[in-house]
């Protein structure tokens, strides 16, 4: 009795504890990542070869040596014939700041557009510069933000509108079963279309932008591209889902976007990240068409194509290999549920015991028996929705114990049968989040009075 009582108590410790894993996995994966893409990204902000554009070629070759003293591998300093080159470098993007040693006129040239804080550490850098040649350094901003942008962190701000939303609509789209493929994919479009029009028209009421409505397009090449690829990643990543598309889109994106602290001045990963993340891209293109009239737009434009084109081919490659799957097996292929190739997960029969972490965990579980208690091995339980449809079918095992998952909010029918027994059927309402028990008893069937085996 004691050894029953023992392994009873350990058999509720593990499911406890799964269950605790399978519920924290998420926020843990969170935790650590914020303090991975965070903490370390942001907390001490150091400039890593800063592009700064030098005015002579012999005050250029000095100044390289006193900073590389100073700030190794902080400032890379590009040579220009004159002032007026180095002012146009700047406007041009090929370098973040201009400086003109003249003793009388020490000039230094940036463009707050790249970020006020970037901004201020090259003012601190290069004002006792301007004071050792005898001068009071003087400090051009060619890229003044918007007046409702002072810090110019507010276009940041912005793009997360145009980023989180875009797969955060496509979670919510996952519990709508009953919409089709290409009804999601139209959403998934019209909602592209409503972020970038309404989260321009939001910024220029804040005076957080330029009136530059060409940002639009470039939103929504964001939106759709971001949206598109989640979406394609689904069947792939089931109910990993949300810390694949998290870790993507927040935790990877935003430390590597340059909007909240400029790229020059976080760690070298995150600066290796910027030129092929979405989030990045989408600011440096915003950039040059509010702040450099289009110059250095193209290549950002480029890469939120090819999100787009991964979301593409993501969802069109899964749809493919669905097709083909259901050729090969379509003598053996039950009734699905509407659209379940991006459910996430497919209503499914699973393992009665022994359930491990990863696996999906049962919507509905119980038992079928006789009402002696005993067990009946081998009972059918078919689940269908309300017009009858079957969503999945298991059979009992030796003990009479029985579990499904995958299934969404909704009322289902369970069709319960045996050979030699008869059937039953039993309405749940089935809750997200919740498992269900339901016990059954079947009764047997009586043989007719005079009725004979051998007749």
């Amino acid at each position: 009795m004691a050894d029953e009582v023992e392994t009873k108590t350990n058999e509720t410790k593990q499911p406890l504890a799964r269950t605790l894993a399978e519920t924290l996995w998420f926020p843990v994966f969170f935790f650590c990542g914020f303090l991975v893409c965070y903490l370390l990204a942001f907390h001490q902000p150091t400039p890593h070869h800063v592009k700064v554009a030098v005015a002579d070629p012999a005050t250029a070759a000095k100044l390289e040596t006193a900073l590389d003293k100073a700030s190794p591998g902080g400032f890379d300093i590009v040579p220009v014939p004159n002032g007026d080159a180095a002012r146009q470098s700047v406007l041009d993007r090929d370098t973040t700041a201009g400086f003109s040693a003249d003793p009388a006129h020490p000039t230094l040239y940036v463009a707050k557009a790249d970020g006020s804080m970037l901004e201020s550490i090259l003012t601190q850098t290069f004002t006792p510069i301007a004071a050792q040649g005898g001068g009071t350094l003087a400090v051009v901003d060619l890229a003044p933000t918007a007046s409702g942008d002072p810090m110019g962190t507010g276009m940041f701000y912005l793009v997360l509108v145009w980023n989180i939303p875009s797969y955060v609509v496509v979670m919510m789209l996952l519990r709508a079963v009953t919409m089709s493929r290409r009804t999601k994919i139209l959403t998934l479009v019209g909602w592209g279309a409503f972020l970038s029009v309404a989260g321009y028209l939001a910024g220029l009421a804040m005076h957080v932008i330029p009136n530059e409505p060409a940002v639009m397009p470039l939103a929504f090449l964001l939106s759709l591209g971001i949206s598109l690829t989640s979406f394609g990643l689904v069947p792939f990543a089931k109910q990993f889902f949300p810390g694949v598309a998290m870790g993507l889109f927040v935790l990877l994106s935003m430390p590597s976007s340059g909007g909240a602290i400029p790229i020059q001045l976080v760690p070298g990963f995150f600066r290796a990240l910027h030129p092929i993340m979405p989030m990045g891209n989408l600011i440096e293109a915003a950039r040059g068409v509010f702040y450099f009239h289009g110059v250095g737009i193209l290549r950002p434009i480029l890469v939120l194509c090819a999100w787009l084109l991964v979301g593409i081919a993501l969802i069109a490659g899964h749809a493919l290999w669905q097709k083909r799957r259901a050729q090969a097996d379509a003598a053996v292929v039950e009734a699905p549920v509407e659209d379940p190739t991006l459910e996430m997960p497919r209503p499914t029969a699973v393992p009665a015991r022994h359930h491990h972490f990863g696996q999906l965990v049962p919507v509905v579980n119980g038992t079928v028996r006789t009402p002696d208690g005993e067990p009946v091995g081998g009972a059918a339980i078919t689940v269908t929705d309300t017009r009858g449809q079957q969503l999945v079918r298991t059979v009992a095992d030796h003990d009479g114990s029985y579990a499904v998952a995958g299934l969404s909010q909704q009322f289902v029918d369970l069709v319960v049968s045996a050979p030699g027994r008869y059937s039953t059927v039993r309405r749940i309402l089935v809750r997200e989040g919740a498992t269900r028990t339901e016990d059954f008893e079947l009764e047997g069937r009586r043989q007719p009075v005079g009725a004979t085996s051998g007749a």
